[in-house]
């Protein structure tokens, strides 16, 4: 195995892993931002509510596709990081608008970072 090969192969297992712990921080604070949120209350919880179940799974989802070693192929990776990656963005700007979630809110966009990063070592 050369160097520059080597190399490659380190920065594709630092990104994975940096997406992966990524993944798994937004789930915990999308997961705890919908338990915050009165399932009774305005549409506008509702949404904030179910955005954050949504982001929590997929990012759990991801995690696990991301943890798999060699049992899932590069098309099912990128497709999954990618889906991560949009529903992240999405839930961050929902986050945005409910006063109290500008933590949940970051968090979904490093996870999309990292996602983005992950996407890149792909290419």
């Amino acid at each position: 195995m050369t160097t520059t090969s080597q190399e490659e192969l380190f920065r594709f297992l630092e990104d994975r892993f940096a997406c992966a712990q990524a993944c798994t921080e937004c789930a915990r604070a999308c997961a705890t931002r919908a338990s915050l949120v009165d399932p009774d209350g305005t549409e506008n919880q509702e949404l904030v509510r179910r955005k954050g179940i949504l982001c929590a799974e997929v990012c759990d989802a991801t995690c696990r596709v991301l943890s798999e070693q060699n049992q899932v192929d590069e098309a099912t990776i990128r497709i999954q990081v990618e889906w991560c990656r949009q529903v992240c963005l999405e839930s961050a700007h929902v986050f945005d608008e409910h006063p109290g979630a500008e933590r949940t809110a970051e968090a979904c966009r490093a996870c999309a970072r990292a996602c983005t990063e992950f996407l890149t070592t792909l290419n």
